[in-house]
């Protein structure tokens, strides 16, 4: 079992740059992907951005260029970087790894 805590969501206003921490816990040896996901109000869940053991990365066309998604093996963490962030990007962001999910954090993009 794998444990994921997020943290660094908040309110910030269009345009301006967050950065969300997943740090696991429990058997992370038997991690290999590392995805974010979020929840807009009222929406379904959606992937964000995905990143395998090796380092490679994959993300959502309506992130791409703008979020990048990195990962520390030796601190066990993920890291979700958002740029030029718009009122879309609203949501709670989730962090994944196999079929363990963190709580979430909320990020709000509103001036």
């Amino acid at each position: 079992q794998v444990q994921l805590v997020e943290s660094g969501g908040g309110l910030v206003q269009p345009g301006g740059s967050l950065r969300l921490s997943c740090a696991a816990s429990g058997s992370i040896f038997s991690i290999n992907d590392m995805r974010w996901y979020r929840q807009p109000p009222g929406k379904e869940r959606e992937p964000v951005a995905r990143i395998t053991s090796g380092g490679s990365t994959l993300y959502a066309d309506s992130v791409k260029g703008r979020f990048t998604i990195s990962r520390d093996n030796a601190k066990n963490t993920v890291y979700l970087q958002m740029n030029g962030l718009k009122p879309e990007d609203t949501a709670v962001y989730y962090c994944n790894a196999d079929k363990s999910w963190g709580k979430g954090t909320l990020v709000t993009v509103s001036s």
